[in-house]
């Protein structure tokens, strides 16, 4: 998710995104867990997509 997507949307939408992103999270720990997941790189590229969606969040409750 790019930083110019993330600016276009409101806070619900951040919001949104955040809990979804989170729920991916989980399933791709299971994933690693059983052995099952296809691309290791997705659950980093998950964190950093939700710390930049909290970061964006948190400016927006704070303007």
């Amino acid at each position: 998710m790019k930083k110019k997507e993330i600016k276009k949307m409101s806070k619900s939408e951040i919001q949104k995104n955040i809990d979804k992103f989170k729920k991916d999270l989980f399933n791709f720990r299971f994933q690693k867990i059983n052995s099952q997941i296809t691309n290791p790189a997705k659950i980093g590229e998950t964190k950093k997509a939700i710390a930049r969606l909290k970061t964006q969040l948190r400016g927006k409750l704070n303007a």
